[in-house]
């Protein structure tokens, strides 16, 4: 492994090294994006579906992005990222097909969910393979002691990206029709595959033995299940904050996600050091109570510009979860084992993600839309109590 940029010698090449991994998550998550807030509406409105369903079809995905999740970190430590993730945007560009088929054949509700079932399993593929690879091949370029910054800036990447993605796909929706987003992301998934093949190739040259998966997903899985309890705050907003603004016939509901992100990088550019300076469980605390604040704030709102507030303070304190817990989750094993190590703590995430869809969705189905945020905070609430018991555990560990 190489010795690394000193962030003190030359900040700006860092900071440009760093940027430019985060650009292959960008491209990967901003295809999601593009069909993130669309989709929904389109099969609970136009293809005739409940909101259980548009739940379940979006948040689908994750299955394969979990199964892929192992795989890729595998590929990582044994081959180096960069397979990993032109796999990855191979994926991105064929969802971009199957999605154009999708909505071609829209007159036949059941084939057309069908595929859309098609195009969200094969978004997960790449979605797995895409996740934490950059993150790993950037830190195979500046080095370990840049982990966190790594991590941070992978984060950016990927929110800004869903929300430029999902703003842009509502645009093209409204003005282009449906279709047009197919093509957007075949042609960004494209662009993606050839970036990332024109990078160089790393791999981890440590010589140390390799622990099973099961064994590395067993001592990250704290920090993951904390994780996915805070993940649903996000996966709440991102699926059903349209249908929720319909149900209150407000207007802009993308605006949410837009404020969202913006807060959540904000917080990332400017707070990510203090993961280094306080510790990443400390930080982890401070973000999941922002985050549980933020829902109660858009469970509460009687105005749409309330329920941005809520929205900005929800991204806040999810923007630092991720890298918080992440950095704890790394430290649990060695070298040789990173990538699996940042594989298996995404896939509480994708798990948190994927569930959220369903389950949300149940919740407005059963009990009604209103109940949604409140639902989510308390889910938001247990990962903050579990997370103030790890806390304290590894503090008297010490003591």
């Amino acid at each position: 492994m190489e010795a690394g940029i000193s962030a003190e010698e030359n900040p700006i090449q860092l900071r440009f090294t760093l940027a430019s991994f985060a650009a292959l998550t960008f491209i990967g998550y901003f295809t999601i994006g593009l069909a993130l807030a669309v989709l929904p509406v389109f099969i609970h409105q136009q293809l005739g579906f409940n909101a259980m369903i548009a739940g379940a079809v979006i948040s689908i995905q994750y299955v394969t992005t979990f199964l892929m999740r192992g795989y890729a970190g595998n590929l990582v430590d044994k081959k180096g990222p960069k397979p990993a993730v032109m796999l990855g945007m191979a994926g991105f560009t064929v969802s971009g097909l199957v999605l154009i088929a999708a909505i071609m054949v829209k007159h036949i509700p059941t084939l057309s969910l069908s595929l859309l079932v098609i195009t969200r399993l094969v978004t997960g593929f790449g979605e797995g393979l895409i996740g934490a690879s950059p993150i790993n091949w950037a830190i195979l370029t500046v080095g370990d002691k840049h982990t966190s910054r790594a991590i941070s800036f992978n984060g950016i990447a990927s929110y800004g990206a869903l929300a430029i993605g999902a703003s842009l796909g509502v645009a093209i929706s409204n003005s282009l029709g449906m279709t047009n987003i197919g093509i957007f992301i075949f042609v960004t998934g494209l662009g993606g595959y050839f970036y990332s093949k024109s990078k160089k190739p790393l791999q981890g040259n440590t010589d140390a033995p390799r622990e099973a998966f099961l064994q590395v997903l067993k001592k990250v899985s704290v920090y993951g299940i904390c994780l996915a309890l805070g993940g649903v705050g996000f996966g709440t907003i991102s699926t059903f904050i349209t249908l929720y603004y319909a149900y209150l016939n407000w207007t802009n509901a993308v605006l949410c996600l837009s404020v969202f992100s913006t807060l959540f990088i904000l917080a990332r550019v400017v707070f990510g050091s203090t993961i280094d300076k306080y510790g990443g469980m400390r930080i982890a605390l401070a973000c999941l109570s922002l985050e549980t604040v933020g829902l109660l704030l858009i469970w509460l709102a009687s105005t749409p510009f309330a329920a941005l507030a809520g929205a900005g303070i929800t991204g806040l304190g999810f923007s630092l979860v991720f890298p918080a817990l992440g950095v704890e989750a790394v430290k649990r094993v060695p070298p040789a084992n990173k990538g699996a190590a940042l594989g298996g703590y995404g896939l509480f995430i994708d798990i948190s993600l994927g569930i959220t869809g369903p389950m949300i969705g149940a919740v407005a189905s059963h009990w009604g839309m209103q109940y949604i945020f409140p639902f989510s905070m308390g889910v938001v609430f247990t990962g903050l109590l579990l997370a103030i018991f790890v806390y304290n555990q590894r503090h008297r560990s010490i003591v």
